[in-house]
Order: structure tokens, then C-alpha cells, then sequence
């Protein structure tokens, strides 16, 4: 029972992965930021990149900043808003009530049309 799978017995991935077959690695560099709950994440960048104010932190997913004493703050959670609410916001009672008496005498002269 032979078969002609010519991977067997090896994974994904798997092969001669030395300096020669992926090249030289960039110089690297480890850089600290910290998150208002006091996590530390050192994530790596080569030398001649542009190094990032923020980060986000992967243990709490807050934004974390370069310098310890002053992190920065979480952001602020906005509470979702139904439509009704985004219309009251665009909208005075006064102006709703003028709507729905034009709309309601709109309605009335339809219903009286033969």
C-alpha cells in the first residue's frame, strides 16, 4: 500500500529553516510601553523603523504609552444609541410634533379620497 504522497511525515512548516534559506534578520530592537493597569510589553522593531507612540497592551487590550509614570488613559466607552436617540438629538418635540400632525392630515385626506 504505498501512496504517492510526497510530504509524508512532515508538517506544515517544516524544512531547513537556517540564516542561509530566510536570509540575515534585521538588527532588532526591544522597546518598553506600558498601559494604565501596569502591564509591560516589550515588542521588537528593527533598528531604522519608525518606533510607534502607542501600543496596544496583549494582556488588556488598553493602549499603553512609552512613558511609565503617565500612561495613556483607557479610552472612553460611548453607550450605544438607538435611532430613536440619534432623532431626539437632530430633532426638538416641537419639530416631532409638527411631523406627525403633517403626516397624520396627509393620512386623513388619503382616507377621504374616493
Amino acid at each position: 500500500m504505498s501512496g504517492g504522497n510526497a510530504i509524508r511525515g512532515t508538517r506544515v512548516g517544516a524544512g531547513p529553516m537556517g540564516e542561509s534559506e530566510r536570509g540575515e534578520s534585521a538588527p532588532r530592537r526591544r522597546v518598553s510601553y506600558w498601559c494604565a493597569n501596569g502591564h509591560e510589553s516589550r515588542p521588537s522593531f528593527a533598528m531604522e523603523a519608525d518606533v510607534p507612540e502607542n501600543w496596544d497592551c496583549p494582556r488588556c487590550g488598553l493602549p499603553a504609552g512609552r512613558d511609565e509614570q503617565t500612561p495613556p488613559a483607557p479610552p472612553r466607552n460611548e453607550p450605544y444609541k438607538t435611532h430613536l436617540a440619534y432623532v431626539k438629538e437632530r430633532r426638538s418635540d416641537a419639530d416631532g410634533e409638527a411631523i406627525l400632525e403633517e403626516a397624520l392630515a396627509k393620512l386623513r385626506r388619503q382616507r377621504e379620497e374616493p
